[in-house]
């Protein structure tokens, strides 16, 4: 009796041992399989990091780098599929920049793709492939608004599908990361699995969470590379197109009998707005031309070329400085926007009469220099500025103006960036102070006029100050 108790509990022993043996058995086995995923799920981590550095030193670009981000990413935690959104630039949209292949919908569909969906497939798909989100929309935009990675076992049930004209059908669950770089939202990254395939686990989501903030380190950086390419062609082109417009102002002085004349532009960016010419319109008489396009940059420089080529039409032949200023008016006043204008004075000299016949078109007024009294005048012809009226008007307003200058006499042309320097107190050069620099030079002749102007708005403004606005100098002096 005492036998078979013994044999039966040997049994039952041998049997819990047994059974406790296979569990720790397919534990074990259990371990394996989740250390050898690991290993995987670690392996394919550090290939797409390798793969990211890659990108990031080659500049890659950014539609390449966002395929290769959720393509890596997928592989990562084995997703079905994945999807990358970029913010808009007004800030109000997600707006796709990949989506991959096998990716499961990720955005809700409203009910009129829906119905055009039945009667073809295509439009859904499209619809999933490139429709912008709104940035309060959906799971991608429930994780650029929270801030943080998301992890949704079950989209379909989601808060942010409660619209019923923004339903979302499918047994999907995702995980969802939005991309911020330097303090800035770039955008949103999510993958994506079928119910079928298994649910994302605790360790996914922090894999994820963690190659999604290096993703937004490289889509950054992707960023900056790309806007500094960008910047460095724009400044290529503006330095071509300054190259340009230097070939557009005088190369040389005129010498023009009983005359000396120096002219000087000196530009606050790469582009200048002012303009000065000097123009041979036929029986000896010279014309001399000086402009400032309202605005600086591109678009002043442009303006600026079109005044010229009209200015050389219209001066050939013509005499009177009004006449010519009126004609460019006409032709320029179409094709200037609203918001520009350009003031010009023009002037005809007469060499062997002594005798300047000018005309201003809105234009900052000539100093005038008379070396018998050493005095200094504004000269102030009535004129309009150019872009401001049809033709009319203009006409009506702007009038010839003559003067007779006297062997050393000088004229001073300049243009508002001389008397609207400031230095670091934020006080104007003034036209006073260009008034007084103008006599003391003077008698000296042009070219020490534009040399002490210059001297003078250096010595003002500081050596380290910025120029701020455009610089235009023309000095005639009557030998």
């Amino acid at each position: 009796m005492y036998a078979a108790i013994a044999f039966t509990l040997l049994g039952l022993v041998i049997l819990v041992g047994g059974l406790i043996l296979h569990d720790w058995a397919w534990r074990l086995r259990r371990m394996k399989t989740r250390l050898k995923d690991l290993e995987g799920e670690e392996h394919r981590m550090f290939a797409f990091l390798h793969d990211l550095g890659s990108a990031i030193e080659s500049d890659t670009t950014i539609k390449a780098l966002s395929r290769m981000i959720v393509d890596g990413i997928d592989k990562v935690v084995t997703a079905r599929g994945g999807a990358i959104y970029y913010l808009s630039d007004d800030g109000q949209h997600l707006i796709p920049a990949y989506v991959s292949e096998n990716c499961p919908p990720l955005i809700g569909v409203p009910v009129e793709i829906r119905k055009r969906a039945e009667r073809d497939p295509r439009v859904l798909e499209s619809h999933v492939r490139l429709a912008k989100v709104g940035v309060d929309d959906g799971i991608l935009g429930h994780s650029l608004t929270v801030g943080e990675a998301i992890r949704v076992p079950d989209v379909k049930n989601h808060d942010a599908f409660r619209d019923a004209f923004i339903r979302y059908d499918g047994e999907v669950a995702a995980l969802v990361a939005p991309l911020r770089h330097a303090g800035k939202d770039l955008g949103v990254i999510a993958v994506a699995r079928q119910h079928e395939d298994g649910p994302f686990s605790g360790n996914d989501f922090a894999v994820f969470r963690s190659v999604a903030e290096q993703s937004s380190f490289a889509i950054g950086n992707a960023n900056i590379h790309r806007e500094a390419h960008e910047k460095r062609a724009i400044e290529s082109e503006l330095k071509t197109a300054r190259d340009v417009q230097h070939v557009l102002l005088p190369q040389a002085d005129p010498v023009i009998a009983g005359y000396r004349i120096s002219g000087t532009n000196l530009p606050a960016r790469i582009i200048s707005g002012d303009y000065y010419d000097y123009v041979g319109i036929g029986d000896d008489r010279h014309g001399i031309a000086i402009a400032d396009v309202s605005g600086k940059g591109v678009a002043a420089g442009l303006l600026m070329a079109m005044c010229r080529s009209v200015l050389r039409s219209a001066a050939t032949g013509e005499y009177s400085p009004a006449k010519v200023l009126s004609a460019v008016n006409r032709q320029l006043f179409p094709d200037i926007r609203e918001d520009m204008f350009i003031s010009m004075a023009y002037a005809i000299l007469h060499p062997y009469e002594g005798r300047v016949t000018m005309a201003r078109a809105g234009h900052d007024p000539a100093l005038l220099y008379r070396r018998r009294e050493g005095t200094v005048e504004f000269l102030k012809p009535p004129g309009l500025a150019v872009g401001i009226d049809a033709g009319d008007v203009f006409e009506r307003v702007t009038r010839d103006f003559e003067i007779t200058l006297e062997s050393g006499d000088c004229l001073l042309f300049y243009t508002d960036g001389v008397k609207e320097a400031v230095d670091p107190k934020e006080e104007e050069f003034g036209a006073k102070r260009l008034s007084d620099v103008f006599q003391a030079a003077a008698p000296l002749g042009a070219e020490e006029i534009l040399a002490s102007v210059q001297r003078e708005l250096k010595a003002f403004t500081g050596e380290t100050s910025r120029q701020m606005d455009d610089i235009t100098l023309v000095a005639i002096e009557k030998r």
